[in-house]
């Protein structure tokens, strides 16, 4: 089971293609885990991830007990634990004492490559703090043996500016970098999902970045074309079945009580493993519509 957690229901910036440029939406996020929640959410439902995944739709770098959700996630042995962040309130300091704590990645959201397209994109950011962390990593590097991934979200106004992507960013301070095209996630501000007029020249930059990966060593996540809209990746067609999700606001299914249920008592009372077990054989057509994840084409260097 992946196990997506927000200790914390807020962000420190207001990114353009994200939710929470959206201040009605906003309003509706409250709350994060106290201590004894905390300890509580992690006996419930750390003990079952193989995959641990802090920070789904906001900011984890805001929680003040981040480095205890990964020493929870070690309690409970969890054989891989990430952070998605921002980097933003990152530093040396902090980004050593959650390695030391047992983190295996740290997942880097990006808008954009260049200064001005990153701080027009990522309203509230800072280009400068931004690249220090990533100082931080390729010099922790040497010390302990943890991942870096880049996701970067790219639309018709920051795609181009990929192909001078190694001018900007140390290949010694990332190991994957993930392309992925923008998505309609609620009400941005930033609403041009129109990608055709640079369906052309996608191949031809993404082929740059490829030879420029190889050459540095990173893992490229990317499609060697935009996905159309009909698209369904057959492989993540049980991804709705195998992933939980938990925060303040909610934990796993409509119904658990996990202060007071066990997972094992309430995932028979709903028959969540006959489910399971019958949708691992359903068909592709059975299943396309409740999944509809990003398909990446996987260059190994």
């Amino acid at each position: 089971m992946a196990v997506n957690f927000d200790p914390v229901m807020a962000c420190n910036l207001r990114c353009k293609m994200c939710y929470f440029t959206d201040d009605d939406y906003v309003k509706t996020l409250k709350g994060q885990f106290k201590e004894d929640e905390l300890n509580q959410a992690a006996k419930t439902i750390f003990k079952r991830a193989l995959k641990l995944q802090i920070g789904c739709g906001t900011e984890p770098t805001l929680y003040k007990d981040l480095v205890k959700v990964v020493e929870l996630g070690k309690t409970y042995n969890v054989p891989y634990i990430s952070i998605t962040t921002n980097a933003n309130l990152l530093d040396e300091e902090k980004i050593e004492k959650l390695l030391k704590a047992g983190l295996n990645e740290f997942t880097i959201s990006l808008h954009g490559v260049t200064k001005e397209s990153y701080e027009s994109f990522m309203k509230k950011a800072n280009y400068e703090k931004f690249h220090n962390a990533f100082k931080a990593f390729a010099k922790l590097k040497s010390k302990y043996d943890f991942k870096v991934r880049i996701n970067y979200t790219f639309n018709k106004d920051n795609f181009y500016e990929l192909k001078d992507f190694f001018k900007h960013f140390d290949g010694n301070s990332f190991d994957i970098l993930q392309i992925r095209p923008i998505q309609k996630i609620g009400n941005t501000e930033y609403n041009d999902f129109d990608l055709e007029t640079i369906r052309g020249d996608y191949p031809v930059i993404i082929k740059s970045i490829k030879a420029s990966c190889k050459a540095n060593n990173i893992m490229l996540l990317a499609s060697d074309e935009i996905p159309r809209k009909d698209e369904t990746n057959q492989s993540s067609l049980i991804f709705d079945y195998t992933f939980c999700y938990v925060s303040p606001q909610k934990f796993w299914k409509d119904g658990f009580d996990w202060k007071n249920e066990s997972f094992n008592t309430f995932s028979k009372k709903i028959g969540w493993s006959n489910t399971l077990f019958q949708n691992a054989f359903k068909s592709k057509h059975e299943l396309k519509s409740l999944s509809n994840r990003l398909n990446y084409e996987i260059e190994f260097n």
